[in-house]
């Protein structure tokens, strides 16, 4: 794979494999969210699969507020645009179909094992146990009850220094494979694979890719709701609308969104 040229976006080669898609690729040396702009530019009527990329942000955030920073270059930084017409309750589906599509791309690209760890982490499967690769992070557009738009962030770590910041809970691309690592390659395979998720109606094939990847099913796990309530038990599956189901002490527990953490076994 060729160094991709970051300042200008992607390569000719790039641009043409994603003629026939609904993707238009943008990409800039620095900005403050990618998700932020991209938000901004729905509010103005940018069509929906604009895509924005970026070598650096400097207020990039991910749930709930939480910061995301990153080394200029160090990481694939990139918003999408869609405008779907999905049921609100299916919203958080967009967020499986950006996780499975990442995890494949980077698996076709650089044959590194990506799992998912609900509802929206990258986990890259070492030797050593699961270590953060990235997160994803959708925000919504609305116009009175009506949806507008959807915006949905992805970062992931790419070539980092080494020891990567939190070594020990995450790591980079660049610690798993002597290939060199085309942040461009990365973002066309993504788009690739979206733009079939995203042309299947059903939801049925998203799903048993999204299960064969998660690595949160059959584990032990505290989640913490936005409404402050926790729940411990053991997540036992995905259901067909893409809910975690928790097994506690009081029966089974559907979860839509929450903050996961994988308890160790005793």
């Amino acid at each position: 794979m060729q160094a991709a040229n970051a300042r200008t976006g992607l390569s000719a080669g790039q641009q043409q494999a994603l003629v026939g898609t609904r993707f238009a690729v943008r990409w800039v040396p620095s900005t403050g969210s990618t998700n932020d702009d991209l938000r901004a530019a729905a509010a103005e009527g940018a069509p929906e699969g604009t895509v924005l990329a970026a070598d650096h942000q400097s207020a990039g955030h991910g749930r709930r507020g939480r910061t995301w920073e990153a080394p200029p270059g160090s990481s694939l930084l990139v918003s999408i645009l869609l405008r779907p017409d999905v049921d609100p309750d299916d919203l958080h589906l967009l967020t499986t179909a950006v996780g499975v599509a990442a995890a494949e791309a980077v698996d076709e690209e650089l044959a590194v094992a990506v799992g998912l760890k609900w509802p929206n982490d990258l986990v890259a499967i070492t030797e050593a146990g699961e270590r953060k690769l990235g997160g994803i992070l959708a925000e919504t557009t609305w116009s009175g009850e009506h949806l507008d738009a959807v915006v949905v962030g992805l970062g992931l770590n790419v070539a980092w220094p080494d020891p990567v910041p939190l070594d020990g809970i995450a790591v980079a691309l660049n610690q798993l494979t002597d290939a060199p690592v085309d942040r461009g390659d990365l973002l066309v395979a993504l788009l690739l694979r979206l733009e079939a998720i995203l042309a299947d109606p059903e939801h049925s094939a998203l799903l048993e890719r999204w299960r064969h990847l998660a690595t949160t099913l059959g584990r032990d796990v505290r989640v913490e709701l936005a409404s402050g309530v926790v729940i411990v038990g053991t997540a036992v599956a995905l259901t067909d609308g893409g809910r975690l189901v928790v097994e506690t002490a009081d029966g089974p527990q559907e979860v839509t969104a929450g903050d996961v953490h994988h308890l160790r076994p005793a």
